[in-house]
């Protein structure tokens, strides 16, 4: 099976980039996945807000969704209505902080916190991780039987994370999933287009 790009979400990691990140960020873009999301949570809150005025813009002249993660003021003083957290972030924002998102994520890594997420606001989630992933050496991946139970826990789109290949993708879609989320291929590959094209 494949999906289409509007089913993909490209997490960043900066760090595993061969190339000019900027310039990776740029490639992607071209191919309009669902969003790209901004996740270079090593960076202080300033470096990270000129980072992503920079992949804004490029992600902005492509049509592309920028998702901005983590640092919720930094969204706040981008104006920028797109933004992803870990669940105990979103835990810590008031109902006015939710309500500037038209597009709000977080992280789930249970049925009971994929429901928590979707009681407090969140449009869509990431439930992971599915697979073995170099990302998570050493800890074996939770399954298809996990990220189905999150899938029937919600309304809202499910995203599976977590050693999503070609090869497994028609098995995370069967099981519920609204798409896809990928980093290291996307970081790393040769050609981006390429990539994004096998999924």
């Amino acid at each position: 099976m494949i999906i289409c790009m509007s089913e993909v979400l490209v997490f960043t990691n900066r760090l595993l980039c061969r190339e000019s990140f900027l310039s990776r960020v740029e490639k992607t873009a071209k191919e309009k996945p669902k969003g790209i999301v901004l996740r270079e949570k090593d960076l202080s809150e300033e470096d990270y807000t000129e980072l992503a005025e920079k992949v804004i813009e490029i992600c902005r002249r492509y049509g592309t969704q920028c998702i901005l993660h983590s640092y919720e003021n930094t969204a706040a003083k981008l104006n920028h209505d797109a933004l992803h957290l870990p669940l105990h972030q979103l835990r810590q924002l008031s109902d006015n902080q939710k309500n500037r998102f038209k597009l709000l994520g977080a992280s789930v890594h249970s049925a009971d916190e994929a429901v928590q997420a979707e009681f407090l606001g969140c449009t869509y989630i990431t439930a992971g991780h599915i697979f073995d992933t170099d990302c998570k050496a050493g800890c074996p991946g939770k399954g298809l039987r996990y990220l189905r139970e999150i899938c029937e826990s919600v309304e809202i789109p499910v995203y599976a994370i977590g050693g999503i290949k070609a090869e497994n993708i028609a098995d995370v879609i069967d099981a519920g999933a609204k798409g896809v989320c990928v980093m290291s291929g996307a970081m790393t590959c040769s050609d981006v287009k390429k990539y994004l094209s096998s999924l």
